[in-house]
């Protein structure tokens, strides 16, 4: 039966996977605050104490590596925040660590726009992260590598520079909550399905970006992901 709708829908948003034009449709993008120590010291926070946090950017908020973003309105203190991005190719609720990374399609260098002044006065008034976090263009990604190319994640290192500069580098085994828990904590709360992405968190070294600033990160065994702020 054919759909009739009041406006043609938008094209669904999805990602470039690597050595293939095959391309990954995006489901839905869940993220992961406070996920490496130093990150959550220089947030303020306790790694011993504070849970992850997961919050949401809606699928269309993906930037392709070499795009270039609009410095956002309402804010004064945009903020980089590289990141391990995993894709899911299947999911479920409460999935147990040990049978997560049956789940996982492939790994993705991603960034994390985020609004900081935003976030820092939702956060001392008890609100919402969504302007902070959820807003146009705030989530750029590279090439999808499927999982059995990459490996396990650990050892890799994850890097961002801007404009030449380095900015952040730390390694994948930093995490406090690894790929398997992440999922498993996840899927207690959502029911995760095929096409979701998984922004697990940045290390430490997060700062403000201005215009006509160009972004280059990397993951070892990953393409690496660039962008630029627009002038």
């Amino acid at each position: 039966m054919y759909t009739r709708y009041v406006w043609t829908p938008a094209p669904r948003p999805s990602v470039a996977v690597a050595g293939s034009e095959d391309r990954f449709a995006v489901r839905r993008i869940f993220c992961v605050g406070r996920n490496y120590a130093e990150h959550v010291r220089e947030m303020g926070g306790d790694p011993k104490s504070d849970p992850p946090i997961f919050f949401t950017k809606p699928a269309d908020a993906i930037v392709a590596s070499g795009g270039e973003v609009s410095y956002p309105p309402q804010t004064s203190d945009l903020h980089h925040e590289v990141e391990l991005v995993v894709a899911l190719k299947s999911g479920g609720r409460d999935i147990p660590p040990e049978q997560a990374l049956s789940h996982v399609y492939g790994y993705a260098v991603g960034n994390d726009l985020t609004r900081r002044d935003l976030q820092h006065a939702a956060r001392d008034k008890g609100l919402p992260w969504d302007m902070a976090k959820a807003f146009d263009a705030s989530a750029q990604i590279g090439a999808i590598a499927p999982a059995e190319r990459f490996g396990m994640p650990g050892a890799q290192s994850v890097w961002l520079t801007v404009n030449g500069q380095q900015r952040q580098r730390s390694v994948l085994s930093q995490m406090i909550w690894s790929v398997p828990e992440i999922i498993g904590l996840l899927s207690g709360y959502v029911a995760l399905q095929a096409g979701d992405l998984i922004y697990t968190g940045t290390p430490d070294g997060v700062g403000p970006l201005q215009r006509g600033d160009q972004v280059r990160a990397g993951i070892d065994g990953l393409d690496e992901l660039e962008f630029r702020i627009a002038e």
